[in-house]
């Protein structure tokens, strides 16, 4: 069996001297403590032998495990960089390129902060609907109970209330109004100068070309970041074009570029295209070990860092003991 426990990473970043400690990241310490720990247990391999395994049948060690850090974070170059390079260790990056380029904060980043400035949910909640009261008759919307009921599912990682929040302003509305309601919450909340919390949040470009001549693997992440299944095809091309395009700029390797699909979201569409202009892999947020006589290579599964155990003298799991 050739397979590849591939790990995603988001937030990393030293919690409790940060301005929002809240934010659901992983505290650099644990990063630590993880990292020893794979290195203990697995066979850590790089975006390439990977691609190998995948395109040409090339075998993979036992235990193996493939690193990945979503969103391009300043935490990433500053905190993350230097322990894989100290280590020999080579991890995947996938920047949303209009956030770098243009200075902007993805809606979903402003979320997280929006959701860490405030402790008590249910302020958010109150503030969300009357928001939704503002706006009722120009966009047609539902009843208060409706969207409360329909949303209000708590998950594996975050309660009803987060959730709620999360998906209302993420999918369930127009993307007009969930730009309103989310600027007007981040604005009140967080900052009222986007460029410069963005400057702080994102790698800049001359980070990422250091990652890159340092071994680094850069990939793909969509420019506008946006949730590509729900896109035309046209749209969908033009999205990775761009994303392509800051590949190509930055001086990656357009013979081995990969794909990790914005809130693991695609679609039959998106595929083919990956296809057509010959990616090599598409990572999704599908909870699984990646099996080459399994998986289709544009719809491979990853774990999450809360998957697997901080401490390095952790007893393996049951992810590690069903890894070949």
């Amino acid at each position: 069996m050739n397979e590849v426990t591939i790990i995603m990473y988001h937030y990393v970043r030293d919690l409790k001297h940060s301005k929002y400690p809240k934010i659901n990241g992983l505290d650099l310490p644990l990063f630590v403590e993880q990292i020893e720990y794979i290195k203990k247990n697995y066979n850590v391999v790089t975006m390439e032998s990977v691609i190998k395994a995948f395109d040409e049948g090339s075998q993979l060690p036992p235990k193996s495990a493939l690193l990945t850090f979503d969103d391009a974070y300043s935490d990433h170059y500053n905190y993350v960089f230097p322990i894989l390079d100290e280590r020999h260790i080579q991890g995947s990056f996938f920047p949303p390129v209009k956030a770098l380029t243009d200075h902007t904060v993805l809606d979903v980043n402003k979320i997280h902060f929006i959701l860490a400035a405030v402790e008590n949910k249910n302020i958010l909640i109150d503030d969300i609907l009357s928001q939704l009261k503002v706006y009722r008759d120009e966009y047609n919307l539902e009843s208060d109970l409706y969207y409360l009921e329909k949303l209000s599912i708590a998950n594996r990682f975050d309660k009803k209330e987060v959730i709620f929040i999360k998906r209302l302003l993420q999918v369930e509305l127009k993307e007009e109004l969930r730009k309103l309601i989310t600027n007007y919450l981040f604005n009140k909340y967080v900052s009222k100068n986007e460029e410069t919390f963005s400057r702080d949040l994102y790698m800049s470009i001359d980070q990422i070309k250091c990652m890159k001549r340092n071994g680094m693997h850069i990939g793909c992440h969509g420019y506008d970041h946006y949730w590509l299944g729900s896109l035309s095809k046209a749209k969908q091309v033009e999205e990775i074009n761009k994303s392509l395009d800051f590949i190509r700029d930055i001086g990656g390797d357009e013979t081995n570029w990969t794909m990790c699909y914005p809130y693991g979201n695609y679609d039959q569409n998106t595929m083919d295209i990956l296809k057509d202009k010959g990616c090599k892999l598409g990572l999704t947020t599908e909870v699984d070990i990646a099996v080459t006589k399994i998986h289709n290579q544009y719809e491979l599964p990853r774990l999450d860092t809360n998957d697997i155990p901080k401490d390095r003298y952790e007893t393996p799991n049951g992810w590690y003991i069903k890894a070949y």
